[in-house]
C-alpha cells in the first residue's frame, strides 16, 4: 500500500510540474517584459521552429535596450531589429505591437513620453527594413511595467527597453 501511495504522489507531482514552468522558453511573450500575444503560454510552436513566436522571442530576440534618457538605437539594437524584420518578412501572417518602457527614474509623464519615443524608434527602424507600417503598432508603458524593481543600474538597464510582441493575423 505504501508503494501505491508513493506512486500516486509522484504522478501528482509530475502533472503539477508539467502545468507550471520556470523555463523562459515556455513563457513566450507573456514572460517577463511582454504582455502576451501569439507567443504567450500555450502558443503553438517551439524555440526550434523558425516560424514560431517562441523562436522569434528566444532565437532572434523580442527586445532592444536603450541608454539612460535615450531613444537612439544602438548597433546591437539595430542588429536585433534586422533579425525581427527578416522574421516578419518571412511570416506575413503576424503583426506586432512594440511596447516602449523606461526605468523608474523620472516622472510618470516623462517616462511615458520616453517609452513612446523608444517604441517609435524601433517601429521606424522595422519600417526602414521593409516591414509594412500597417503591421506595427506602438504603445508606451513608461515605468509602469518594470522587469525588475530595485534602485540599481542593473535593474534600470533591463527596464530601458522596447519589446516587440507578436500577434497572429493581419489587422487593418
Amino acid at each position: 500500500m505504501k508503494v501505491l501511495s508513493k506512486v500516486a504522489a509522484l504522478c501528482a507531482l509530475t502533472v503539477l510540474a508539467a502545468c507550471s514552468s520556470n523555463d523562459p522558453s515556455n513563457w513566450g511573450n507573456g514572460g517577463p517584459g511582454g504582455s502576451g500575444g501569439a507567443g504567450g503560454p500555450g502558443a503553438a510552436g517551439s524555440v526550434n521552429d523558425p516560424k514560431s513566436p517562441a523562436y522569434f522571442q528566444q532565437a532572434i530576440g523580442d527586445r532592444v535596450l536603450f541608454a539612460v534618457d535615450q531613444s537612439t538605437l544602438s548597433p546591437q539594437a539595430q542588429t536585433t531589429l534586422q533579425g525581427q524584420a527578416a522574421w516578419l518578412a518571412a511570416n506575413p501572417d503576424y503583426t506586432a505591437t512594440i511596447e516602449g518602457h523606461a526605468d523608474e527614474q523620472g516622472t510618470r509623464e516623462y517616462n511615458l513620453a520616453l517609452g513612446a519615443r523608444r517604441a517609435n524608434a524601433a517601429r521606424e527602424y522595422l519600417i526602414s527594413q521593409g516591414v509594412a507600417g500597417n503591421r506595427l503598432k506602438t504603445v508606451s508603458f513608461g515605468k509602469e511595467r518594470p522587469i525588475e524593481v530595485c534602485s540599481t543600474e542593473a535593474c534600470y538597464t533591463k527596464n530601458r527597453r522596447a519589446v516587440t510582441v507578436l500577434t497572429a493575423g493581419l489587422t487593418g
